[in-house]
């Protein structure tokens, strides 16, 4: 089952409970437990600054995403869709989300690529403009200039709040890893949807290392430039079933025009 596939049952099982739960990216059930950010560590968000997080109408965390300017958001558009924008709210400048530092915005607008249907097909990005300004440095977009940092093998460092095990508590705190990007014959072996105009895969060949839920729309950077956005895969940090994200500089025309 796919990470999608299990975000929409599992949405669906909290509606019926009267909760309202929205993790972005789910993950195939198997045995054990998966962390979230698989193989990662706890990350400053001093450090990544453009790190901020998506919550409903509740103030529950649902999904990451990327401030690249003081009032714009990039994430995915599963997200975005995921609740309706006037009960959509952003947190920039904050680490632990039990804390109170940073700042809470209500979100004015949203655009979500007009060919967007299914993380699975590819368009999987939107952009949130905040009603206000976060004071905060954003991420640098990646554009067509930047195809040496899609080179494979490049290091890369994926950032989220999302769930420490499969169907258990999310993180409290920012946490990131470290994955290389892979060549786009690898990515297509893996996945039959793979598209390499609008997606990249990163992540080891034996698994090990991955985004999982709660994690989806966060940032994928090369030192402080945004290259990808975190949106599906087959399970968690899985052996030949690497993480896909948004290639983010097939859409820099879009978003900059926002």
């Amino acid at each position: 089952m796919s990470r999608t596939l299990r975000r929409v049952l599992v949405s669906a099982v909290a509606l019926l409970a009267g909760a309202v739960f929205v993790p972005a990216a789910g993950a195939q059930q198997t045995s054990g437990t998966q962390p979230y950010i698989v193989g990662g560590t706890d990350a400053s968000i001093a450090d990544h600054p453009y790190a901020v997080y998506l919550v409903d109408e509740r103030e529950n965390q649902f999904c990451g995403g990327t401030l690249v300017a003081a009032d714009t958001v990039i994430t995915a558009a599963h997200c975005a869709v995921a609740v309706r924008s006037s009960e959509l709210g952003v947190v920039a400048g904050r680490q632990d989300k039990r804390g109170a530092d940073g700042m809470r915005f209500d979100v004015r607008r949203v655009w979500v690529a007009p060919d967007y249907e299914d993380p699975t097909t590819g368009d999987d990005i939107a952009v949130l403009t905040l009603a206000g300004s976060a004071p905060y440095r954003p991420a640098r977009v990646a554009g067509p200039q930047d195809e040496a940092l899609y080179a494979p093998g490049t290091m890369a460092t994926v950032l989220g709040w999302g769930r420490l095990s499969e169907g258990g508590e999310k993180s409290d705190t920012l946490r990131s890893a470290r994955v290389p990007v892979m060549d786009d014959l690898s990515c297509g072996q893996s996945y039959g949807t793979y598209d390499p105009q609008t997606m990249l895969c990163a992540g080891y060949p034996e698994g090990g290392v991955d985004a999982c839920q709660g994690d989806s729309g966060g940032p994928l950077v090369v030192g402080d430039t945004l290259i990808g956005v975190v949106s599906w895969g087959d399970g968690c940090a899985q052996a030949g079933k690497p993480g896909v994200y948004t290639r983010v500089s097939s859409y820099v025309e879009d978003v900059s025009g926002i």
